[in-house]
């Protein structure tokens, strides 16, 4: 028996300690508050791992990024914007801020993530319904897994909407070659705890050009005019990261790799034993995996279908007694309470998911033994 916690996705620092040294060094001149030479030379080591293409700005949440990349699309009071119902409230509720109505669009079969075909759709009859095109569209690379970019770019393009990318999840994932968050008009990174880099809390905005990262950098620091005095012609936000928190960043930057080849490992690991259990065969547990060559998932974490219903938040308090941290799949945003009067456009299959998934521990610490354990854990469970 296992007699640690096995958590979903534990922060991990380098064995190094590169962070505690940029965090000192931010001590030692000074530079705890925000802005400062971490933030400028983390947001240059993740413009390098994406070879430079992007320009890139750090910002205190991935929540903050969505809500300044909705701002620099113009997005504001009245407007609509379509947003995944599949994930988590951090992409729709930003559209609210801005006094916007998110219109929300249920996942298809492959990625879980949005689905082209019901994007199509909506788009068709905002526009009849209200005579206007959505202002944005905000897609989820959920769980690592990239969205089916070549249908929906084709559809944005098709009808002159820009899009978002949330590739919160997907730092390290591939779509035919080309990493996430290179595929929206913005896009967006998280470094919460959880990630797969952590800076404690913050996120960031990949945008497609200099100008565009000065003038989020311009909303994110209280939109203050070059003045000496405090100027202001526009509303601003204090969403820059900090210095402190950017240190942290800098480190974790040098274990990005180890950490997507090991959630990689975990996940295969994972496939490998159910496969070899008597639950699966694709029949009673299906891990989620690659569609196809296409993607290449970093599989933040993994998650796994049962055939049957289950009551997921029950399941998941059962394998918390064996100290095992499990999360139910998202409850879909077009079922959240808060958006009950927001219109969506619905297949049926993140409900399904919902009823019928969970999130496995996936991250660093998780080690091969916690792994067979699990699934032992989940095999008994079920069999009882």
């Amino acid at each position: 028996m296992s007699l640690k916690r096995i958590h979903l996705c534990l922060a991990h620092m380098s064995p190094t300690g590169a962070e505690q040294h940029y965090i000192q060094e931010a001590f030692n001149t000074n530079w705890i508050a925000p802005l400062g030479p971490n933030v400028d030379a983390f947001e240059e080591d993740l413009e390098n791992f994406f070879n430079s293409t992007p320009k890139i700005a750090a910002i205190s949440s991935c929540t903050a990024a969505i809500h300044i990349a909705l701002l620099l699309l113009g997005v504001g009071k009245g407007d609509e914007v379509l947003c995944q119902s599949f994930s988590f409230c951090a992409s729709s509720n930003p559209v609210t801020y801005c006094g916007a109505t998110p219109i929300f669009v249920d996942s298809e079969e492959d990625t879980w993530n949005m689905s082209p075909e019901l994007l199509e759709e909506a788009i068709k009859d905002r526009i009849a319904q209200t005579g206007r095109k959505p202002k944005a569209i905000i897609v989820v690379d959920l769980y690592g897994m990239p969205a089916k970019w070549d249908e929906i770019t084709a559809i944005s393009q098709k009808y002159d909407i820009p899009v978002i990318e949330d590739a919160a999840n997907a730092l390290g994932s591939y779509y035919k070659g080309k990493p996430c968050g290179t595929f929206g008009d913005i896009a967006t990174l998280s470094f919460n705890g959880n990630k797969m880099i952590t800076t404690s809390g913050g996120g960031a905005i990949i945008c497609k050009d200099e100008a565009t990262k000065k003038r989020a950098i311009f909303l994110a620091t209280q939109a203050k005019e070059p003045f000496l005095h405090y100027e202001h012609e526009t509303i601003g936000f204090n969403y820059r990261m900090s210095n402190i928190s950017a240190g942290i960043g800098r480190g974790q930057m040098t274990v990005l790799e180890d950490h997507i080849n090991h959630h990689k490992h975990v996940h295969k690991l994972y496939r490998e034993l159910f496969l070899n259990t008597n639950l699966t065969n694709n029949t009673n547990i299906f891990v989620q995996d690659n569609p196809n060559a296409d993607f290449d998932s970093n599989f933040w974490l993994t998650t796994i279908l049962f055939k049957q219903e289950l009551d997921t938040e029950t399941f998941c308090l059962e394998l918390d007694k064996s100290g095992i941290e499990a999360r139910p799949l998202w409850k879909p945003m077009h079922l959240q309470p808060v958006y009950k009067d927001s219109p969506a456009f619905t297949n049926g299959f993140s409900e399904y998911l919902f009823k019928h998934g969970i999130c496995l521990p996936s991250g660093p610490w998780v080690m091969d033994e916690d792994v067979k354990y699990i699934v032992e854990k989940i095999k008994s469970t079920i069999i009882d």
